[in-house]
Order: structure tokens, then C-alpha cells, then sequence
């Protein structure tokens, strides 16, 4: 089997790192792989605290990708040798207000009434549990389960353990897919080589629908929506655990790394291909971080960055076969590809391997936005 997959962000690289250790012969086309919105990426493993009304499906596919992880990790730092940054400390949903407070205690309603475990907190048990928050925080939520990952080290990792295991890295740019007699049946690049393959997988992120050759409606819309992060450095200790808060109902995150990094994001902007960071975006996000966290401010400012997560029509991913015959679909993870990479690449390699496919993808199959057109 010949796999040709265009895009190597986490998605991209995981699916080709299972896929070749399935026994196909894969070929990752990237001009600049594990970069992008997986490198700007703050790395939460939160499927609860990410969990709205209507999201059942997307909350079981992400349990079910948390619980790969610890799996997931240690067999990529084992192969490679190179750390992730998996912790699985918890997560800590902080409320600013009173309306911020009746939004968490609903979400906390809300979860228990589909078996999901959370601790409600008061104020003072927050504090308690992470000493550094204001002493106006009202209460707040415990997710025990949920923890975070570093995607830099991650795709780094995932990078070289395609590599260990043959996949060939084509740093070249795909231009369009190549369809012979209603199939498609390779790439071609944009020095006008033609990689053949027996499967295509795209999963380019917002860019997943833009090379040419492909028949209209193949690939789902997939839209580009910007996130701006800051990174701060400390050398004493601020968080213990990742900390998610809303502030006036805005929603601001933190997640602290081993070595002293702090990443706070993100905003969520709906701007096109747009990756500049803005003086507003970042002002909004170390306003609501300085309401919950007054100590924010005198942590050194270490970098500033944004990145285009790949939205679908319902913002849930797409994953699989399309109506090209020969090419499959792996995009649209959204705020989630990170969370959903270890899942995501189980049934995205079965799909291209013809093997059984995990149970809980079947939501996000491309045909479900051509059964919504029909």
C-alpha cells in the first residue's frame, strides 16, 4: 500500500507514523513539518472542559483520545527518546463572577448528567488548589482526568518516529491531486513531481481544500480561525495545573510547563488566513489572565504567536473516505487537534489500511455534510 499524506501538523503525523507502522509505505508532504497551528498550540487534553450542548459525539471522541495518551506518549518517547510533556495533573476551571459561577455550575450539571466526574470548588478551595488566584475568584470546577501535552515536543517526537519507521518526508509544497479514471491516484507538487500513491490522505489544516484537481464538493468547507497565544517564563513556581477561567464570560487559559513556560491563550478570531498578532488580542487576553491571576504581570514575556486551527461547518472534525475515490479526508480538528491526535490517527490509519475502524468516529465522516445537502 502507498500512502501519499499532504499536510505533517499533529494530525498529519500521527496518522502517517501508525500508518507506516501498519506496513504501508507512506509519503508525508510538508514544506515546513510540525509547524503551523500545532506549534502555536498550547496543548490542553481537556475534552470535559471543551464539552457544549450538542457535543456528545466530539466529547466521547475526545475521552477516548485522552485515555489513549498516556499510551500514546510513552511509545513515542520510548522509540525516539525525546520528551513530550504529557501531564495529567488536572485541569482547573476558575469562575471571575457571579454569572461566570451559574455558567460553570451548569456545565457542571450538565456534565454529570452524561457520567462525567467533576469536583465542584468553592473559592477558597481554589485558591487552595492553585495559592496565585485572586481573592475575588468565586468558585470553580475540577476536572482530575484532563492534562496537557507541550505540541512542540510532541511533533518533534512524532516527527522522528515517522522517520525511524521509513516514512519519506517531502518537503515540497502539494499543488493538486492527481485523478485518473474517476480516482485519485497521486500529488502533485509544486515542482511538478507526481508522488503515486493508492490513497491520499489531506490533512493540510484550512488548506485541505485548496489544491487543484479536485471535483467540486469533495472535500468539505474547512475555514481557517485565528488564534493569538502569548508565552511567559518563570523561575519560581506560579501553576501547578492547567487553569481555565472565565472572566465576565470570556474564556482565558493557562498552561504551565516543567521548564518554567507559561502559555496563555487563546483568542478565537474569524479573520481568514490572517496570522498576525494584534496589540488587541494580546491586551485581551492579559486583562482576563490579570483578573484571575493579579501575578501574571511581573512574569517575563518570553514570545507571541498565532496560528489558523481548520474549522469544519459544525466545528467538529472530518475524517474519512470522501466521494473521490482514493482520497480520504483528515482535517477540522479545530481547537482540538492536539486532544484528538492519538484517536484521530487510530482511525485514520485503520481507514487507509482497510481495517476495523474505532466505533467512534463514525459522527465525522465526510458524507455528513452531502447528506445535510441533499
Amino acid at each position: 500500500m502507498q500512502v501519499v499524506i499532504v499536510g505533517a501538523g499533529v494530525i498529519g503525523l500521527a496518522a502517517a507514523w501508525r500508518t507506516a507502522a501498519g506496513g504501508a509505505t507512506v509519503t508525508l508532504v510538508d514544506p515546513a513539518p510540525a509547524s503551523g497551528a500545532s506549534s502555536v498550540a498550547a496543548g490542553m487534553l481537556t475534552p470535559v472542559s471543551e464539552l457544549t450542548y450538542g457535543e456528545e459525539p466530539l466529547l466521547r471522541l475526545g475521552l477516548a483520545s485522552r485515555e489513549r495518551y498516556g499510551a500514546f506518549a510513552a511509545e513515542l518517547e520510548e522509540l525516539t527518546g525525546l520528551e513530550t510533556g504529557h501531564r495529567t495533573d488536572g485541569l482547573l476551571q476558575v469562575a471571575f463572577d457571579a454569572d461566570d459561577l451559574k455558567y460553570l455550575d451548569d456545565l457542571r450539571r450538565f456534565q454529570e448528567s452524561l457520567g462525567i466526574p467533576s469536583e465542584a470548588l468553592t473559592g477558597r478551595e481554589c485558591r487552595r488548589a492553585e495559592p496565585m488566584l485572586a481573592p475575588g475568584v468565586r468558585g470553580g470546577l475540577l476536572a482530575p482526568e484532563d492534562g496537557s501535552i507541550d505540541p512542540r515536543r510532541l511533533t518533534a517526537a512524532l516527527l522522528a518516529a515517522a522517520e525511524k519507521l521509513g516514512v519519506q518526508i517531502v518537503r515540497r509544497r502539494a499543488v493538486r491531486v492527481v485523478v485518473e479514471g474517476d480516482a485519485a491516484t497521486g500529488i502533485g507538487l509544486d515542482d511538478g513531481t507526481v508522488l503515486r500513491a493508492d490513497r491520499v490522505l489531506l490533512a493540510a489544516g484550512p488548506w485541505s481544500g485548496d489544491l487543484e484537481g479536485l471535483p467540486p464538493g469533495t472535500v468539505p468547507p474547512v475555514r481557517p480561525v485565528k488564534g493569538q497565544v502569548i508565552r511567559l517564563r518563570t523561575r519560581m513556581p506560579f501553576l501547578r495545573r492547567t487553569t481555565r477561567g472565565l472572566v465576565k464570560g470570556s474564556s482565558v487559559y493557562l498552561v504551565p510547563r516543567a521548564d518554567g513556560e507559561i502559555v496563555l491563550g487563546a483568542t478565537q478570531e474569524e479573520l481568514g488566513f490572517d496570522t498576525r498578532v494584534t496589540a488587541g488580542g494580546l491586551w485581551e487576553l492579559l486583562r482576563d489572565a490579570r483578573e484571575l491571576l493579579p501575578g501574571i504581570t511581573e512574569l517575563e514575556f518570553a514570545e507571541v504567536g498565532a496560528g489558523l486551527r481548520p474549522g469544519s461547518p459544525d466545528n467538529a472534525p472530518v475524517m474519512g473516505p470522501t466521494a473521490l475515490p482514493g482520497l480520504f479526508a483528515g482535517t477540522g480538528h479545530f481547537r482540538n487537534g492536539v486532544l484528538l491526535a492519538p484517536v484521530s490517527a487510530d482511525i485514520l490509519s485503520a481507514m487507509l489500511l482497510d481495517r476495523p475502524v474505532p466505533e467512534v468516529a463514525g459522527p465525522f465522516s465526510p458524507a455528513r455534510f452531502s447528506e445535510v445537502q441533499a
